[in-house]
């Protein structure tokens, strides 16, 4: 029987793919946008995918709401089976103040679910990210897991860092102080890349971007676990299937590797493009760091590439995840084909 979901942030990278595969499924969605007109962006990158519109049309719509306001959240939400809480800023620099981003992260986060226990909606997915859990001494022996959590006080954590980490503890002090009544799943993605559904991709495709137009003359002693978007949206929409998925963490990361590896997998994909893949000695990174600000940000972590255990996925959702470089080539196919670079 089709259910109705409702979806916050619907015009993110990952949330776009989720109300896709949820429309593939038959189910209702109601999407949450900040302003209303982009209610039409989301609806076009939706319909371009998804092959047919027959009994669709009328099974997607979408409320304006600010997550700094509570003004209709609990309305919007009434007669909805799930949420889905995406919405959360992801910029590439850190902002002036930090607060700025996290306290629309956090408060967002309770304010969604809040409204969804006025509603009397029973489940939740929501998105966070491996920022919540990485940014902490590594691990002795083994890779990162769903124990694991940032630790604030680290060099590493960021104010991005910061939002997500605090933005999840929310989540899980507000179900813990609601009780039974709301089942809750946490998604914790690497980086995301992949396959856009339209050019409104946000700041992880931003850095495949960079990449490409080569303004940089070298590329960061750096490493990531990157993540399919798809791989990512399958994870939340087989959550809400997944009974045994309420009260876990579930990381969904790929294979690692490092920023000069990305580098040559783009140069090697796209001869002609002047690529850099020489690796920037760390004080030229720390001079450059004192004029720019996402260079500034990627200091404290150079030398890293963390590894990431998904056995939860695997076990829970049952996902196989596709390998970073080909999500990688993905988003730089599409930006190339695009004429976005």
């Amino acid at each position: 029987m089709p259910r109705t979901i409702f979806v916050t942030g619907a015009t993110g990278f990952i949330a776009k793919h989720v109300v896709l595969k949820l429309l593939q499924r038959g189910d209702r969605v109601v999407c949450s946008v900040r302003v209303m007109a982009r209610g039409h962006e989301v609806r076009q990158a939706i319909f371009a995918n998804l092959g047919t519109r027959m009994f669709a049309e009328d099974r997607l719509r979408f409320v304006a709401l600010d997550l700094t306001q509570d003004d209709g959240w609990a309305d919007a939400m009434s007669g909805c089976d799930a949420l889905i809480h995406t919405a959360s800023p992801f910029p590439l620099s850190s902002p002036d103040n930090e607060d700025d981003l996290i306290r629309p992260a956090v408060d967002g986060s309770r304010r969604a679910l809040t409204a969804a226990v006025a509603a009397g909606v029973p489940r939740v997915v929501l998105t966070s990210s491996v920022a919540a859990v990485s940014n902490c001494p590594l691990p002795e022996g083994r890779p990162f897991d769903e124990r694991d959590w940032t630790d604030l006080a680290s060099p590493l954590a960021g104010a991005y860092v910061k939002s997500k980490t605090l933005a999840e503890r929310a989540a899980w002090e507000f179900v813990g102080n609601a009780g039974a009544s709301l089942g809750l799943t946490v998604i914790n993605p690497s980086l995301v890349l992949g396959l856009p559904l339209d050019d409104y991709f946000g700041s992880s495709v931003g850095l495949v971007k960079r990449i490409l137009e080569g303004n940089d003359p070298m590329v960061p002693n750096l490493g990531f676990s990157a993540v399919d978007v798809d791989d990512v949206a399958e994870a939340h929409v087989r959550a809400l299937d997944a009974p045994e998925s309420i009260g876990q963490r579930i990381i969904v990361a790929s294979d690692s590797l490092w920023f000069h590896e990305m580098a040559a997998a783009l140069k090697a994909e796209f001869p002609t493009r002047r690529i850099p893949t020489r690796i920037a000695p760390t004080i030229i990174l720390r001079l450059l760091g004192l004029f720019d600000d996402s260079i500034r940000g990627i200091i404290p972590a150079l030398g890293r590439n963390d590894k990431f255990c998904t056995d939860k996925a695997h076990d829970m959702l049952g996902i196989s995840f596709k390998p970073s470089r080909d999500a990688l080539l993905s988003s730089a196919h599409y930006l190339v084909d695009r004429k976005l670079v």
